[in-house]
């Protein structure tokens, strides 16, 4: 329990007059931005990074924070009344919060959303609490064979679970490790693919390459794919669930809790995942399963419950192991970067006001949510009638006047450009600019680890193997690539052998 007094130490940090404004903001911004369709965290979070360089780096990462697990609520909003989902983990929730809307019980459906986020954030925070501190000392141990290792993993687990196709996302990684090579070599920095470019001496800028891809690239997308209709104005009222709508909703709650918190802290795993499986769990133990899709309100309460626990057990592989588990991790793990501080076993020692600052944060963000969800529901219903050719035109200014203030360099404008057009290609084509990002702010960690362990091996890369915890933890790798792989094999073989047995017609022989 050495870990209580700099707990406790933390709140001193979040009760500052500043940081507590960086909490409201936050969770108020995400809460807008969870609204209104297209934006979502990633994009908000990359067009604020140039202002987070600007700000101490407790408040820049409690301010982020506040952004993601508050956007997992705003979405809640308006897929319950309107049947638009305005962040992905919140799509499952329109499948029965709709229909209670409809049935006249939205202020049921939104109330038990804003509960079961509370419960489920606060038991996720709790859950990170005691298990960061634990996990931080257990990898102090580790050296440049074990980081090579889990970053090779953290770029290939995301690859390969966090996008439908495995191919193409492995495709969005390698050009992210590309990417990462250009500038100085990180032992002897001499430089590499620059092309006699002054502008690349240092590399490719994160900020302009985040803004690009998840800003520009997310509005040029949405642009050309969404055509905004006018929608009505829903009314809420009786805004919190009956006596029997808890008696029903509780449960799936718990659940949510717990499959939330787990699936946060897996590669790839985030409030999308976590959503599903809540979801599908309530539906698969319900002895009336028929009840779902016609406005269960076990439907809202699993997967609301479960994409904010989700939310914050995410930070505890950034925090603890210095990897991000999904896009909006790789942000924030850049955005400590820019502050000067590496995410990893070491925060917790070296920066306690930053990492105990964060975590206790969360719990003051939590009672944010639940005090401002249900009173500004109708001034966010109002926000979705704000047309694209509005909005756009807004987000593009401030993104190129964000990334020029950075460095002060034109350049870098030319660069969110560059990589806007790519982004938009690629959402285009079927290609998530996740997996790239990841790679990218994870490829310089990999490749220093990679060429110090080798000399630490004198150049016989099966020392990563006889290491007792880098082997494991490469063979945990390795497994969790291959086993999904496998079962699908099994599965096509089962069906392919289904469909090629004669079918018995019935008639007699002769």
């Amino acid at each position: 329990m050495d870990f209580l007094e700099p707990a406790l130490a933390g709140f001193g940090v979040v009760f500052t007059p500043v940081n507590l404004l960086y909490v409201l903001a936050g969770v108020v911004i995400g809460m807008v931005i969870g609204v209104l369709p297209g934006l979502g965290p990633v994009a908000t979070i990359a067009l604020l990074l140039p202002i987070t360089y600007e700000i101490p780096a407790e408040g820049a990462i409690i301010l982020l924070a506040g952004i993601y697990y508050g956007a997992m609520y705003g979405g809640t909003i308006t897929s319950v009344l309107l049947r638009l989902p305005g962040e992905a983990a919140t799509v499952i929730t329109t499948i029965d919060g709709y229909q209670m809307a409809r049935q006249g019980r939205a202020g049921s459906a939104l109330g038990i959303a804003a509960i079961g986020s509370f419960i489920g954030g606060t038991v996720s925070i709790v859950g990170l609490t005691l298990v960061a501190p634990l996990l931080a000392s257990l990898s102090l141990g580790f050296g440049p064979p074990e980081n090579a290792v889990l970053a090779a993993m953290g770029i290939l687990l995301v690859a390969s679970l966090g996008t439908v196709s495995t191919a193409k996302s492995l495709t969005a990684a390698a050009l992210g490790l590309l990417l990462a090579a250009v500038g100085p070599d990180p032992l002897y920095a001499s430089p590499r693919f620059t092309f006699g470019s002054i502008n690349l001496a240092d590399g490719v800028d994160f900020v302009a390459l985040a803004m690009g891809l998840f800003g520009l690239g997310e509005i040029l997308y949405h642009l050309e794919h969404r055509a905004r209709n006018r929608l009505p104005k829903p009314k809420v009222s009786n805004v919190w669930p009956s006596r029997a709508e808890w008696r029903q909703s509780r449960g799936a709650i718990g659940r949510g809790s717990v499959v939330g918190f787990f699936i946060g802290l897996l590669p790839g795993g985030g409030g999308v995942l976590s959503s599903m499986a809540a979801y599908t769990l309530e539906k698969r133990r319900s002895s009336q399963p028929e009840r779902f899709g016609r406005g269960a309100i076990e439907g809202v309460a699993a997967p609301e419950t479960a994409n904010n626990a989700a939310a914050t057990s995410s930070f505890i592989p950034l925090l603890t192991l210095g990897i991000p588990t999904n896009p909006v991790m790789a942000l924030i793990f850049g955005a400590l970067l820019l502050q000067g501080i590496a995410p990893g076993p070491r925060l917790i020692n070296e920066n306690p006001e930053v990492f105990w600052g964060v975590v206790d944060s969360m719990y003051v963000g939590n009672i944010f949510l639940l005090i401002l969800s249900v009173p500004l529901v109708g001034v966010f219903v109002r926000l979705v009638t704000v047309r694209d050719t509005i909005l756009a035109p807004i987000v593009v200014m401030v993104t190129m006047l964000g990334v020029y203030t950075v460095n002060n360099s034109v350049f870098d404008m030319l660069l969110v450009i560059f990589f806007g057009v790519v982004g938009y290609l690629m959402k285009k084509t079927g290609f998530e600019p996740g997996p790239l990002v990841l790679a990218f702010v994870l490829g310089s960690l990999l490749e220093t680890a990679i060429r110090q362990s080798m000399r630490i091996f004198d150049g016989d890369p099966t020392g990563f193997v006889t290491r007792p915890i880098s082997g494991t933890l490469l063979a945990a790798g390795v497994l969790a690539l291959l086993v999904p792989a496998g079962l699908r094999v099994v599965r096509s073989r089962r069906a392919n052998t289904r469909s090629t047995e004669p079918v018995d017609s019935g008639t007699p022989n002769g």
